[in-house]
């Protein structure tokens, strides 16, 4: 297992400035990581901080609330796109999905898959801390049904974080199909290997350093 390259290094703090997104692109190239995640105004700095390395940028769209117009959405990750983004991590409408409104759920994913080239890769982030059961299983029937690629715990911004428990549910969901990525509250290595034992593929955290030397260290068997 390289652990490293299942990790988006993440910064995506409000107050985050050009110094802070220079320290994070280093580091996942230092340490080889699969992409580093920002919001989508710091993607073309990223490009530049990256160019040369196979390290793969994700920019979030709609992040961290969901809450806006689709077009919107939309617009917001096609500039990404052009500005360089590999991947976009969207956040849904999570009070339209709480109102059944489950057309409209699927079409502001769509809105994304629409703009999307061939090698472009969309998650959507969920927020389960914010869902019942019922409405994490339709999230995600939702995103398999409107061409997702990925589905994502958390924002890391709302109450809680990824758990083992959602991320089982998530893939049992999503089978082959999509993939599972858990993000927000992983800053160990334990707590990583769990997520992967769970059926994660990706994991969305700003610990990734440290997680990276557990490994390496030999902290941990596995």
């Amino acid at each position: 297992m390289n652990i490293a390259k299942y990790i988006d290094h993440t910064v995506l703090k409000p107050d985050a400035q050009k110094q802070d997104i220079i320290k994070v692109c280093q580091e996942a190239v230092e340490n080889g990581f699969y992409s580093v995640c920002v919001n989508s105004w710091y993607v073309p700095f990223v490009k530049e901080q990256l160019k040369g390395s196979d390290v793969k940028i994700t920019s979030v769209v709609g992040f961290p609330l969901g809450a806006m117009e689709s077009s919107g959405k939309a617009s917001e990750a096609k500039t990404a796109i052009a500005n360089g983004a590999d991947e976009i991590d969207m956040v849904i409408n999570i009070g339209a999905l709480k109102d059944k409104e489950y057309d409209f759920v699927r079409k502001d994913i769509e809105g994304i898959v629409e703009v999307l080239k061939p090698h472009n890769i969309l998650k959507v982030i969920i927020e389960t801390c914010l869902l019942t059961e019922e409405e994490k299983i339709k999230a995600c029937e939702l995103s398999k049904a409107a061409g997702a690629h990925f589905v994502k715990t958390s924002t890391g911004f709302s109450t809680g974080g990824a758990t083992v428990e959602d991320v089982i549910l998530m893939k049992q969901i999503v089978g082959d199909r999509l993939q599972v990525k858990a993000s927000g509250g992983i800053r160990n290595i334990e707590t990583a290997l769990k997520m992967i034992e769970a059926g994660a593929t990706r994991l969305g955290t700003s610990a990734s350093v440290s997680i990276a030397k557990g490994v390496e260290s030999g902290n941990i068997n596995y």
